[in-house]
């Protein structure tokens, strides 16, 4: 045998908005281990702020040529690049959230993970220990997992990139300096139901590749319309991947998982996964829908359209039952992978620009919300019971202003960017003759805007009473966060024109 082992052709300048997240939270393990524990903090947040901001100047370097790297599993075009953009950004704000320091002693994360809950090391720390820092390295990995799970052109890299973004993310929902059974609770039921999914997504991979004896997006494609082989190994394999993407995008009936991690998790954890997660998740079911299945358009668009009507009206009416500021909010992330899966499955130029506009416009939607949750506290730290916001607007006018725009936003109206991002996908379906999908899209608009305007009529016509919380003051990095997230609202509902059009110039999938 003279065969000799080929290696893949790497471009490494296409890859490098990864390669440096990977570098950054590699340094960043190192830092853990050489630098003293008093500087951590500063150098972690300004190592993982720099690589960020490095990886997005690369992303932007690109431009929108297409590169198909790494033999065939790696394909960075158009759509790919406007989503690690997103990711990017995203991760920046989510960052300055994770990093605040001022709200409370030693920040929002437990600065021992092994400490036993509710004992008394674990209340000293909780009172006066700095939290860890380990959270760092741990968001950078989760980023850069996420920009490869975007990008992935094969389902054996996406299937690893799934677990690289998800796995630090399990951790990261235990490091709640406050309520750690809560947070560890959230944790484990994270983890467990993770698995389940990763496990359906990796049998659906070797269902796939039995059918179509390959793994890369366009030999899938070229399978479906030449092989003579069982379409049942095409279809369940298929079902099975779905169930592994639609888990992270929060879909029904793969939600359950939402409403007790969101609560138990450090809220800026919560806004990371909010925000960037879901432009992940979305990210990985545009490639596959768009590029790998696009040949099964009308068996994807009947069931994965049920999901959407059901993920839209699940999560609107159980909204409304909520009595927790975060699993209202977590029932609002539900239904809204509802209404991005309207776009998804108009399985169109249009569908594609309008859901990754809608990708950005709520990721700094929801991200300027949480903003709003962490400064909402008492002794105890976050006070997250509905009936502890009410009389907020005369407590503290300022920031119940902030907030009732940002509900406003989540509700649809117009001059908020959220009315902008449903216009658009829902345009998008009826354009591709899904009417049906927009109905279901209206209806639970409806519904959902009931448990917003509830919470709005609770903050500013109800008296504050004696369990009303004050609003703390925003250290310089969660204001900054608010304002970000709150401007970009307001811009995106007002003068949409420049995010348009740049989905519209992303284009399509490279081999599409």
């Amino acid at each position: 045998m003279n065969d000799k082992l080929q290696l893949p052709n790497l471009d490494y300048a296409a890859l490098s908005p990864m390669l440096i997240l990977f570098g950054v939270a590699c340094i960043g393990v190192l830092v853990e281990g050489f630098v003293p524990r008093r500087m951590r903090h500063t150098v972690q947040l300004s190592l993982s702020l720099l690589g960020l901001v490095a990886a997005l100047v690369m992303v932007i370097r690109q431009g929108s040529k297409d590169v198909i790297t790494a033999q065939t599993a790696v394909a960075i075009d158009g759509p790919g690049l406007f989503l690690s953009a997103a990711i990017i950004v995203l991760g920046i704000v989510s960052l300055l959230l994770i990093g605040e320091r001022t709200l409370e002693t030693g920040g929002a994360f437990v600065a021992q993970a092994a400490v036993t809950a509710n004992t008394d090391a674990d209340r000293d720390q909780a009172a006066r220990t700095t939290g860890a820092t380990e959270v760092f390295p741990l968001t950078m990995f989760a980023l850069a997992g996420m920009l490869l799970f975007c990008v992935a052109n094969d389902l054996l890299v996406m299937f690893v990139a799934l677990e690289v973004f998800s796995l630090p993310l399990y951790l990261l929902c235990a490091l709640a300096r406050r309520r750690r059974l809560l947070s560890q609770e959230a944790a484990l039921k994270y983890f467990l139901l993770g698995s389940f999914a990763s496990a359906f997504f990796l049998f659906g991979i070797a269902l796939v590749y039995g059918y179509a004896g390959q793994v890369d997006f366009k030999a899938i494609d070229t399978a479906i319309q030449n092989s003579a082989n069982d379409d049942v190994l095409l279809y369940v394999g298929l079902a099975m991947l779905a169930i592994g993407l639609l888990f992270k995008a929060a879909a029904v009936p793969f939600h359950v998982w939402t409403p007790d991690v969101y609560q138990g998790a450090p809220t800026p954890v919560t806004a990371l996964m909010a925000a960037c997660t879901k432009v992940a998740a979305f990210g990985g079911l545009l490639r596959l829908v768009y590029v790998g299945f696009s040949r099964t358009e009308w068996e994807l668009q009947q069931v994965l359209g049920t999901v959407a009507v059901l993920t839209m009206l699940v999560g609107a009416i159980l909204a409304v039952t909520q009595t927790d500021i975060k699993r209202l909010l977590a029932y609002s992330s539900i239904a809204n992978a509802g209404y991005l899966l309207v776009g998804v499955l108009a399985v169109s130029e249009q569908g594609l620009s309008s859901s990754m506009f809608y990708l950005v416009a709520y990721g700094f939607t929801v991200l300027a919300a949480f903003a709003v949750v962490t400064l909402v506290r008492d002794a105890d730290g976050e006070a997250t019971h509905l009936s502890r916001w009410a009389g907020l607007g005369r407590r503290s006018p300022l920031y119940a202003t902030l907030f009732t725009f940002i509900l406003l936003a989540f509700a649809g109206l117009p001059l908020t960017s959220g009315f902008t991002a449903k216009f658009g996908v829902f345009a998008a379906a009826i354009d591709a003759d899904q009417t049906w999908l927009v109905i279901a899209g209206v209806v639970s608009s409806a519904i959902l805007a009931f448990p917003y305007l509830r919470v709005v009529v609770m903050m500013w016509l109800s008296e504050p009473g004696e369990t009303t919380p004050a609003v703390s003051i925003p250290g310089a990095m969660t204001a900054a966060a608010l304002v970000i997230g709150t401007v970009a609202t307001l811009v995106l509902g007002v003068a949409p024109s420049v995010l348009i059009e740049a989905t519209e110039h992303a284009g399509i999938f490279v081999g599409k």
